[in-house]
């Protein structure tokens, strides 16, 4: 087991009715004038907004609101609520939906407390982040674990390019988690964020050589939460249980548990990145439609790993690693297809070209100059291959 930090301080309000202690919570971590980020509308139709408002009203916490986010969440956006936020005098940003909504908080939470900084800068590094405002979340999406893991991801429409960032600044204060909620989501919407949470835990797991028996006991049971579960919403989308498992899922698969004492991988997401910068792919629709080609290609340098998961999380009966990985990949890829997600590149039903090709290998290995994954390392050949493996 490798040396870690375990930091998770996001107080969470889990349950039916929880939208209601939404002011309590920002009154609690010191919200006066609140910003309300959130997506399309879905919100504002299903009265959440509504009573998100009456909390903060009943707790006497003012609020303005800034809608819009997007399902790949952009700089430029986020640079406009950043702007309404310093003409009001913001003092927290609470995101309301999903990673998008939550995100894009996050991003003017930096933003604005750091005036003189370009935002793409602070994403890229070039700025060192040392401040910002407190952020919570009232989610409404189970998928991208925002609302408590410390990372947050921006597309820049200018250059094309899609970042993640990952510090405690982006951690929440508190999440508000009522599954109920989630009940009248689009159902591709809910298989992407489904396959997403399992994405996260799949991301940590497969690195080889580390003797970490807690954590792949809680990796594979959250796993086969989210297997069960997942099916389970894809025939009643209205079971509460189910989807208070998948949600509850959503925050515990990417706020690092899953992973202790293993330094993480998450090559699989870098290519998806690549694919929904340049062809705005909804996120968890690019992981599935590569994750396949990436685990045939990588399984052999840890078979232990890809068999174990095969026989603990999918009860494959064959104790022959070899066997075992190779169909516990074609379940998992048969689980991404039950969910109505893709499972190649074809399936995305966007144009791709051998050259589209090259250029999403160099975008996601940053023009060569960074080798993915901790099994073997890939650079832009390697990953140029994988993708047109998934072709």
């Amino acid at each position: 087991m490798d040396n870690f930090i375990y930091h998770a301080p996001t107080e969470v309000v889990f349950g039916k009715e929880a939208e209601d202690q939404t002011g309590k919570m920002a009154f609690k971590y010191g919200g006066h004038k609140v910003m309300l980020v959130y997506g399309g509308g879905s919100v504002v139709r299903s009265g959440l907004l509504d009573k998100v408002k009456n909390s903060l009203e009943s707790a006497k916490i003012s609020f303005v609101e800034f809608g819009g986010a997007k399902p790949n969440p952009t700089v430029e956006h986020a640079m406009e609520g950043i702007k309404l936020a310093l003409e009001e005098h913001v003092d927290m940003v609470i995101g309301i939906g999903g990673g998008s909504s939550i995100d894009t908080a996050k991003a003017i939470a930096h933003g604005t407390a750091n005036p003189d900084f370009e935002l793409w800068d602070i994403w890229t590094g070039e700025r060192p982040l040392i401040m910002s405002l407190p952020v919570g979340a009232v989610l409404t999406i189970p998928a991208a674990g925002s609302e408590m893991s410390d990372s947050a991801v921006l597309t820049n429409e200018k250059i094309g390019k899609k970042s993640g960032i990952n510090t405690d600044f982006n951690r929440c204060k508190f999440a508000i988690m009522n599954p109920e909620w989630c009940f009248t989501l689009p159902k591709y919407q809910l298989g992407a964020g489904i396959t997403d949470i399992l994405m996260h835990t799949l991301e940590r797991y497969f690195i080889p050589d580390y003797n970490c028996m807690l954590t792949d006991e809680i990796a594979e049971g959250l796993m086969r939460t989210v297997i069960n579960n997942g099916l389970k919403l894809m025939k009643n989308q209205e079971d509460y249980d189910a989807m208070a498992e998948i949600m509850w899922c959503s925050s515990l698969s990417h706020n690092n548990i899953t992973g202790l004492g293993r330094p993480k991988d998450f090559s699989v997401h870098k290519l998806g990145h690549a694919l929904s910068a340049k062809y705005d792919v909804t996120h968890g629709a690019s992981l599935s439609a590569v994750w396949g080609s990436w685990a045939e290609y990588l399984y052999k340098y840890a078979t232990d790993r890809f068999g174990q998961y095969a026989r603990r999380v999918w009860y494959v009966d064959s104790l022959n690693d070899e066997q075992a990985s190779r169909e516990g990949i074609l379940r998992t890829i048969d689980f991404f297809a039950s969910l109505g997600m893709p499972t190649s590149l074809s399936d995305l039903d966007v144009e791709i070209t051998k050259r589209d090709i090259q250029l999403l290998a160099l975008d996601a290995t940053k023009d060569d100059t960074v080798k993915l994954s901790q099994i073997i390392p890939l650079g832009a050949k390697e990953v140029m291959d994988i993708y047109m493996a998934a072709m």
